[in-house]
């Protein structure tokens, strides 16, 4: 028996092998942050499964995880979602894997990351997935199961099972809990053609609109009203004093995440921006095109540990 053959070493490999083969797809983007510094380990790697399960890989993540890296893993399809969504349970209420299976969201691969904190996969497409509509069907589920509204977007990482949670908030007794697999089974979720459908009628295929989203507040908004909105938030913000000259750019999109995370819907934001921003469209060529890039900004963050 080799040397690296320790019971640890089969767990995690056995436990890698687990939650792969509940997700299973070409490739795997896998990335390490340093859970006190925040910081992302150099570079970012994508793996297929069979290179995940080398032992000389295995050792390299079991490494970086006890010098304090985290390890998350997002199956990766390019600037599409590969079709699966991850749920964030951070406070994972009784009995909410059981409604999600009621309702026919059933999990692929269910994890525990810590004691009471749960991450859910949900396979909801067998070909790749626009961002918009993939970002959709995650703050659906967000929304009906309480997962963490934050992590609700559609390249979102999650972890690898088999490796501990190294953020000192879950440490008990000063030990790093194992992030562990509780349920591992392959295959689309029974009614995830029901949450596809319900997510195209939520938006517009190029992201920028909700379709069927709350009634529009500011449906009668007028030039002066928007202005004021605006205002408000340059001044709270104390733009001017902080900014000489301001980039109103910058601003634009400040206001309009502040304004989403209120609930605000992107056209409600849009017409906001587009009649509250000095002297919009200032010198953009294409005004609607700047305002979809803007709003894109806001509801597709980068990829963020969860």
């Amino acid at each position: 028996m080799i040397a690296e053959a320790t019971r640890g070493f089969w767990l995690t490999r056995q436990a890698i092998g687990r939650q792969l083969a509940a997700m299973p797809h070409d490739l795997y983007l896998v990335r390490l942050i340093h859970s006190r510094t925040r910081q992302p380990f150099p570079g970012e790697r994508l793996w297929t499964a069979t290179q995940l399960l080398q032992p000389a890989i295995i050792q390299f993540l079991r490494l970086r995880n006890r010098e304090g890296c985290d390890i998350y893993m997002h199956p990766y399809a390019d600037d599409q979602n590969a079709g699966y969504i991850l749920l964030d349970l951070d406070h994972a209420a009784a009995g909410v894997v059981h409604r999600m299976c009621n309702n026919g969201h059933n999990p692929c691969a269910l994890l525990q990351t810590s004691p009471g904190h749960l991450q859910a996969w949900t396979h909801v497409s067998a070909s790749p997935l626009e961002p918009c509509i993939a970002t959709a069907v995650a703050r659906q589920l967000a929304h009906d199961y309480g997962g963490d509204p934050a992590s609700a977007d559609w390249r979102h990482v999650g972890r690898l099972a088999g490796f501990t949670n190294q953020k000192p908030a879950r440490r008990t007794g000063g030990y790093a809990p194992w992030v562990k697999i509780l349920h591992a089974h392959p295959g689309l979720a029974p009614n995830a053609n029901a949450l596809l459908e319900s997510a195209s009628n939520l938006w517009r295929p190029d992201g920028r609109s909700l379709a069927g989203s709350p009634p529009n507040q500011y449906a009668s908004l007028s030039a002066t009203q928007a202005v004021g909105i605006y205002r408000r938030y340059v001044l709270q913000w104390r733009i001017a004093e902080r900014f000489s000259p301001p980039d109103w750019s910058i601003v634009d999109l400040w206001v309009a995440r502040r304004l989403l995370s209120l609930g605000l819907s992107p056209v409600d934001v849009a017409d906001i921006i587009r009649m509250g921003s000095p002297l919009f469209p200032r010198r953009h060529a294409d005004p609607d095109g700047y305002l979809r890039r803007t709003l894109s900004r806001c509801l597709f963050p980068p990829w963020g540990p969860v």
